[in-house]
């Protein structure tokens, strides 16, 4: 399909295109209803790495950093306040979006505190209490796909809250999401809750197995490990897309959707290209499928917006293929599953170290306004 809208055709072709980034200074500024508008955008996602970026010397929050200093919050809760405010105001934003796909999109997602994701009721009190402060309807908790969390999946779910499950790297542990969300939409549904209302999503990252992969591929040296660079995280995410299937044709979640549920969508996640021999949009290009959700860099929704090509569905029929590929790296010598766990063990980590570092810039920016009153108050 060639149309001088790449991203328009994306749309068409099934895949609700997500902006993978958060901030008060797109917000005010208009840049994220103008990507809306010209790109198509009909969700967007937060996590502690785009908010600690988008906090860092940012004047946007210099008037609320200054009301919670003067009122003496804490450090949790002035992160807590300040990103609670941009998520409301991109719930609004999206509420015409939200409206008119029934639910289904004009989501904005909000992650628990990441120091909590092996800590099941801790995950489940916090993701409670942020759907409730928030107080929007077309919010999405994200909750990380760890053993600890998936109960916490299924708690949320069974509350009526919208959750996006988060750092997902192995098929089978996107099997055990899938299973924990038809729990919490049958658990929702015991308890009275419309299934009408309740999205979810399922968040497998891509580009991050190709980093790992290629790694180890390189280190390996062979020529026949050079010839299946690059393979990996397609492969993956086509494999979760089988999964995916799978689940949503048997008669346990036909009996959901005949209830009002909705299917959780996959949701390809960090799919901006790290490795600069590859193709800008290949993690956009080489997922078309219809039914799906891809998160993206506002770089390379740019990059798929001038020379981004939809080529229909490279998705659906291709799970044979993608294993093909899977036992061609094994026997190259890849512990597929160790390099698995290992980004889901470096994805909470990196989190968890963006959340610290964003707590520590709240709290310099909290004690350089107390010290500017102070020094205003001595000056009067």
């Amino acid at each position: 399909m060639n149309t001088s809208d790449p991203l328009q055709a994306l749309s068409a072709a099934g895949v609700a295109v997500w902006l993978d980034d958060l901030s008060r200074q797109r917000l005010t500024s208009g840049d994220l209803a103008a990507l809306m508008t010209d790109r198509h955008v009909v969700g967007v996602t937060s996590n502690p790495t785009t908010f600690a970026t988008a906090v860092t010397d940012a004047e946007d929050y210099a008037p609320q950093v200054r009301e919670l200093a003067a009122r003496g919050a804490s450090v949790d809760d002035a992160v807590r306040e300040i990103i609670t405010a941009d998520v409301q105001q991109a719930c609004d934003l999206f509420s015409g979006t939200w409206e008119s796909t029934g639910g289904v999109d004009g989501r904005v997602s909000l992650e628990v505190d990441p120091r909590l994701a092996h800590d099941t009721q801790a995950t489940i009190a916090q993701a409670a209490a942020l759907w409730k402060t928030v107080d929007r309807p077309n919010l999405m908790i994200k909750i990380p796909a760890t053993p600890e969390g998936l109960p916490a999946i299924t708690c949320s779910l069974a509350d009526g809250i919208s959750v996006n499950v988060t750092l997902i790297f192995s098929v089978d542990r996107y099997r055990e999401v899938l299973d924990a969300f038809l729990d919490g939409l049958e658990q929702a549904r015991a308890n009275g809750h419309d299934l009408a209302t309740l999205t979810s999503v399922a968040s497998f990252f891509v580009s991050r197995v190709d980093t790992e992969v290629d790694r180890r591929l390189t280190e390996i040296g062979t020529e026949q490990a050079r010839g299946l660079l690059g393979l990996a995280a397609v492969a993956n995410a086509r494999l979760a897309y089988a999964a995916y299937q799978d689940v949503f044709e048997t008669v346990r979640w036909a009996t959901l959707e005949e209830a009002g549920a909705h299917p959780q969508r996959p949701l390809w996640a960090s799919t901006g290209v790290k490795n600069p021999d590859y193709a800008d949009t290949r993690y956009v290009t080489e997922l078309v499928a219809p039914g799906v959700v891809n998160t993206m860099p506002e770089k390379t929704m740019h990059a798929f917006a001038d020379h981004g090509e939809v080529l229909g569905d490279r998705v659906t029929g291709t799970a044979d293929r993608a294993r093909a590929s899977f036992d061609a790296l094994t026997a190259a010598g890849v512990d597929l599953d160790d390099a698995l766990a290992v980004l889901e063990r470096e994805g909470v980590e990196k989190f968890t170290k963006s959340w610290t570092e964003l707590l520590e810039t709240v709290e310099r920016q909290l004690s350089q306004a107390a010290g500017s009153t102070a020094a205003q108050g001595a000056g009067r």
